[in-house]
């Protein structure tokens, strides 16, 4: 089945198509004589004195922490779509904020405990999408990419804008009027970075350590060296000579990129709809529309996939209508200080779980 995820509309598309793949996983399920589980077994899992939700295997496994991080009143969830933290373990998520929300802060900041400090960010309202955190110097700064504005917005931490970017003309690839709309961020080890074009016409726009324009790469397509919904990317530093891996959503595949845009090989184990990464020592973070987060090894072999029940049809649902232990839409997912793994989901309510690695 051909999935095709341009934007936030059309990830809502396809949320519907996994209707059916859920109707049947389940009809298996129960002439197997297995439990499926559903919103009244899910009341009955988080009810007090429930024993613990475990997700994962062997030396990864991890307690589920459902709504971890909860904004106050005045601020109301949207799709929660991105995720950093900073050197004193603040954590920053941006969303889309609720209509009905009171305040527009598309930015939440909570402490390393899960306490809400603050928020700001009025001016992505709608289009909080991709969150990265890079530190340049003694001083940390975010990244933002807000695919309602089409622009990436470079911050310090407490909001001021350093400076905005739009569609670099440079490239001439928007003579025609094509979209550019911006989905994620990535570091290159000499201090330049990578912008992925991700919603709008699937480009790679590459720039130096000095803000200037570099290079293109990618788009549209199916073949080696191009991209369709290029969502997510970073640099892998696991490698005996960093590359750039590219979450190329609608091809289901990550696909790997020398540091000057050259094709390496793409890696489809485990893939669905991989929309981005975090590294950890060696191994490797990758959350998936498709209802699922992977850790990769090394060698890029799957670990273990957590939090996995085909459950995406619920993206419009309820809170009540929420699964323990199941994910809909993971769309931002982070490897905490401590290990811990912070997970935030497209869904319009907002989503934002923790998985607390059990430890020997």
């Amino acid at each position: 089945m051909i999935l095709t995820t341009r934007n936030d509309a059309a990830d809502k598309q396809a949320s519907s198509q996994f209707t059916r793949r859920q109707f049947l996983t389940q009809a298996v399920a129960a002439a197997a004589g297995l439990t499926v589980i559903g919103p009244a077994l899910a009341n009955q899992l988080t009810a007090p004195g429930a024993a613990p939700i475990i997700v994962g295997q062997g030396a990864h496994r991890y307690e589920w922490v459902p709504d971890w991080l909860t904004p106050p009143d005045t601020l109301i969830w949207g799709n929660t779509h991105g995720i950093a933290q900073d050197a004193a373990g603040r954590i920053y998520i941006t969303h889309t904020v609720h209509p009905n929300s009171p305040s527009g802060d598309a930015i939440a900041v909570f402490d390393k405990h899960g306490k809400f400090l603050t928020s700001w960010g009025k001016q992505f309202r709608g289009g909080g999408h991709g969150l990265d955190l890079r530190k340049e110097g003694h001083q940390e700064f975010l990244y933002h990419c807000d695919t309602a504005h089409r622009v990436v917005t470079k911050t310090a931490l407490d909001g001021t804008v350093i400076w905005n970017k739009t569609a670099p003309v440079e490239s001439g690839v928007y003579k025609d009027g094509s979209p550019f709309v911006p989905t994620n961020v990535a570091f290159a080890p000499d201090g330049g970075y990578y912008i992925a074009d991700g919603y709008g016409s699937s480009w790679i726009h590459q720039y130096s350590a000095k803000d200037e324009y570099v290079r293109t790469f990618g788009g549209l397509g199916t073949d080696p060296g191009k991209v369709h919904t290029p969502h997510g990317l970073w640099v892998d530093t696991r490698l005996s000579e960093p590359a750039l891996v590219v979450a190329d959503r609608s091809n289901h595949r990550l696909q790997y990129f020398t540091l000057d845009g050259k094709p390496r090989g793409v890696v489809t184990e485990g893939m669905r709809q991989p929309c981005h990464f975090k590294l950890r020592g060696e191994e490797m973070l990758v959350p998936d529309l498709d209802s699922v987060v992977t850790i990769l090894d090394k060698n890029n072999k799957v670990i273990t996939q957590l939090g996995d029940g085909n459950y995406s049809s619920l993206g419009g649902a309820p809170r009540s209508a929420f699964i323990p232990g199941k994910f809909i839409h993971p769309h931002a997912a982070n490897f905490l200080h401590n290990g811990d793994i912070l997970v935030v989901e497209w869904v319009p309510i907002g989503r934002v779980t923790l998985l607390r690695k059990l430890r020997a």
